[in-house]
């Protein structure tokens, strides 16, 4: 019979579409523990049972899945969050799902680090996956762990960073969850999570002495920063390059951008000409198939078609949020048009993406490169800016013909 305990933190798209779901198929715990501070949903999970319902979309269609015997726990109630301590000590696999790395020390005695620097003490062996978009993850939970019990490090924890490219979304309008058929998170609930089939989601290298992994589909790098870098300036580059320039051409729904040759060639040609070089002259070295012509293609070309899958009904409002971060220096259009820039490649298709997010941040064409500059800061500088701004400027005078 299993016997261990999972516990994670947050309850959101990714902790139950991706690490709860997994931990689940695997048949290896036989409790499920989850701190959520929304005290609301806790109590709608309890009244259904401590049974929730995923949505889970493949190539043909969309498959619902019953996790049962999920154990919501608010750590803001002082029974509860005993409740999570226990659970912590405990628990062999854990994994945070929360919406930012910034977000770890928030809460004071309620907050993830707290919880874990009062549960994940002696000698018992446990990893954590860090599922936060950050390349530094599981440093900064550490860091912040340290706060609260300093000078004493948990020897038995290893806190492991993860690359994510499963595509999720908490759908909260009847109307669409209608229209999709999907079920909502709990019976009566205006929620539902959708998430894609996909699970192949790699983590750091686990030292750990005999320790054996519960969730056994996720897969070990000894360097996770090639893969990190080849979902940003792939994976998320292209994406949002679809996503902002689809808007301006009149799409609701990356799906029926399959349906738009033009656009998605431009895709494919900023995976295959442009990220594609760039990251294969910096990571073939790896040995990994992906880091090859014949790897990122296969990659680039899957990505495509799960970007696009009409049973994700991914909307493109939602691929576009927050187009100033996404201008960053180091960020997906700029860091990937840099790395190309690098290779010798002109990044004219990564451009256009780029000045079709200006637009979308409300940044005037005449106004873009002061905006720019504003964003960047110090960060950028040299003959590298000049190339991105004039990149830019060609791209924002073609962007007329991608309206039509």
């Amino acid at each position: 019979m299993p016997a261990g305990t999972f516990v994670g933190f947050g309850f959101g798209p990714i902790q139950a579409g991706l690490m709860l779901y997994e931990a689940q198929q695997s048949g290896n715990f036989s409790r499920f523990v989850v701190a959520e501070v929304d005290q609301a949903l806790v109590d709608t999970v309890h009244g259904n049972g401590d049974t929730v319902t995923i949505n889970i979309a493949g190539e043909t269609g969309i498959r619902r899945m019953n996790l049962p015997e999920v154990r919501l726990l608010n750590p803001r109630v002082d029974a509860d969050r005993r409740e999570i301590v226990a659970a912590i000590r405990s628990a062999t696999e854990l994994a945070t799902a929360i919406p930012s790395v910034e977000l770890y020390g928030a809460g004071g005695d309620a907050s993830v680090a707290a919880l874990l620097a009062e549960g994940a003490t002696g000698e018992r062996a446990r990893v954590l996956y860090a599922a936060e978009n950050n390349n530094y993850a599981a440093s900064r939970l550490m860091g912040e762990m340290a706060t609260w019990s300093p000078g004493r490090e948990p020897s038995g924890l290893q806190v492991l960073d993860t690359v994510i490219g499963k595509m999720s979304g908490l759908i909260t309008t009847t109307e669409e969850m209608r229209l999709l058929g999907l079920a909502p998170l709990v019976p009566g609930l205006d929620k539902c999570v959708l998430v894609e089939e996909f699970n192949r989601i790699l983590i750091s290298k686990i030292v750990l002495p005999g320790f054996t992994r519960g969730i056994k589909v996720f897969e070990e790098k000894d360097d996770l920063i090639p893969f990190e870098e080849a979902k940003l300036f792939g994976h998320n580059a292209v994406h949002a390059l679809l996503g902002y320039l689809g808007r301006l051409r009149g799409h609701r729904f990356m799906s029926s951008i399959r349906e738009d040759g033009g656009l998605f060639e431009l895709g494919r040609r900023a995976f295959l000409q442009e990220s594609g070089p760039a990251l294969i002259r910096r990571h073939g070295r790896t040995g990994d198939p992906l880091f090859t012509a014949a790897g990122y293609e296969a990659y680039a070309d899957d990505l495509l078609r799960r970007m696009t899958n009409p049973f994700l009904h991914d909307d493109v409002e939602r691929i576009i949020r927050d187009p100033k971060r996404k201008l960053g220096w180091s960020d997906r259009f700029f860091g990937t048009m840099r790395a190309t820039l690098e290779a010798g490649i002109q990044p004219t298709a990564l451009a256009l993406g780029a000045a079709a997010a200006t637009s979308a941040a409300g940044i005037s064409p005449e106004n873009a490169r002061e905006h720019l500059l504003s964003l960047w800061g110090s960060e950028a500088g040299g003959v590298e800016r000049e190339t991105c701004l004039s990149l830019v400027d060609d791209a924002i005078s073609r962007l007329a013909s991608w309206r039509a």
